[in-house]
């Protein structure tokens, strides 16, 4: 089997042995395949033969006609690696820390969290925990095996405990007014039984919130992102599959909406009432219908656009022009992966000095500072996020580059 899509139909892709993490129903189809992926895309490289040796997997995308989630039918959590290496942090654009701020303050204001407790599942380097007990005077508790207690300098450091693990089980004591869980959801592989223990750790407190935001896989569809899939991204939510998950273990869906220019779902919802009968969750044809839409569109259509990229590349080189990728983060590295880009792109630019002088996973591109393009002059930067080009576009303009800039 190839390691571009496959040209088959999904009736002929159908193996009704693959079982929905989400509904549990079995009949899954396949409809997006990639072979020998890199493991992780965010875990620093210190060198490039470890960055282009770096374990790998394959990437099986299956669509459940039952629910509408997405799964990586292939992926081996065994091979996953969560730790102080992982370097997810977007924290370090002022694009993204004011989404993150404005996000802040209205839960804090729209739930009253003011002098409560918090819990963060998957709460990375802390930053939107901090930022919920800085603005509402809170106390916290977050989990992740990727915290680390020195880049936290925040005068509300004080109240927050963190944990330097996996959430799971265990943990169930933590309590809290308010839980929340940010680009978590899409790396667990069992999503039911990850989202029912949650409900269970809440028990009769049906008054706490939860909060989770996922990206959207409507957006990946349409857009023929290919980019947007990477190992690590085992489940993939529309706005109705990540519904149903949380009304099919025991929540009422508050609100599920779209932000960070439609590229995240986000969901709020309550326990539901202990004495209420489980909601009877009927199946929505036209969700189903417009998910499988989008589906045979992405099928179509993907290996078209992977091969214009590919195209584009190579005429660049054959026109001797510099181009760089703007964006070490998981888009940049699986872009350069899907397409098997290695010595056409040399640089990798990232405004995060903890990744700067290491390597990308698969490919082994370094991954530079802007500084460092001061000097190599590109004449083409390819922004690997568009809510970034504005930010990008005045960093250049600073540096005295005028340099062709195409966003994904």
């Amino acid at each position: 089997m190839s390691d571009t899509l496959q040209n088959k139909t999904m009736n002929n892709q159908s193996n009704m042995n693959i079982a929905c993490h989400c509904c549990n129903n079995t009949g899954m189809t396949v409809f997006y395949e990639l072979k020998n992926q890199p493991v992780h895309s965010v875990l620093l490289m210190p060198t490039r033969e470890k960055a282009i040796n770096y374990p790998r997997g394959d990437i099986s995308l299956a669509f459940c006609k039952n629910c509408g989630f997405i799964s990586n039918t292939a992926f081996d959590p065994a091979h996953l690696e969560y730790s102080e290496k992982y370097e997810e942090t977007q924290g370090f654009s002022s694009t993204f820390n004011t989404f993150h701020k404005n996000l802040a303050s209205y839960l804090i204001d729209k739930y009253g969290l003011r002098n409560k407790s918090i819990i963060e599942i998957g709460c990375g380097k802390g930053e939107f925990l901090t930022l919920l007990c800085e603005l509402g005077e809170n106390r916290g508790v977050g989990f992740d095996p990727a915290y680390i207690s020195e880049r936290n300098q925040s005068s509300a450091k004080d109240r927050i405990t963190f944990i330097c693990d996996l959430y799971s089980e265990k943990y169930a004591n933590y309590q809290g007014d308010f839980v929340c869980c940010k680009m978590t959801l899409e790396h667990i592989q069992h999503t039911a039984d990850f989202v029912s223990m949650i409900r269970r750790s809440l028990g009769e407190r049906t008054d706490t919130v939860v909060f989770f935001q996922v990206p959207d896989v409507t957006r990946i569809l349409n857009e023929l992102a290919f980019w947007d899939i990477y190992y690590e991204h085992c489940s993939y939510f529309s706005p109705y599959s990540m519904s149903y998950l949380f009304k099919n273990n025991g929540f009422d869906v508050i609100n599920v909406w779209k932000g960070f220019d439609e590229q995240y779902l986000l969901l709020e919802a309550r326990p539901a009432k202990g004495d209420k009968e489980k909601e009877c969750l009927i199946k929505n044809d036209d969700c189903i219908d417009a998910l499988s839409e989008n589906i045979e569109h992405f099928s179509r259509n993907c290996r078209y656009k992977m091969n214009e990229w590919r195209n584009k590349i190579r005429q660049f080189g054959q026109n001797k022009q510099r181009v760089v990728i703007w964006g070490a983060s998981s888009k940049g590295v699986s872009f350069l992966t899907s397409l098997h880009i290695r010595d056409e792109i040399e640089f990798v630019v990232d405004i995060n000095p903890y990744k700067q002088g290491t390597f990308v996973p698969g490919t082994g591109q370094k991954i530079v500072s802007p500084d460092f393009i001061k000097k190599y002059k590109p004449n083409v930067v390819i922004i690997m996020n568009p809510i970034y080009r504005e930010e990008i576009k005045k960093d250049l303009r600073g540096m005295g580059l005028s340099t062709e800039l195409i966003t994904v």
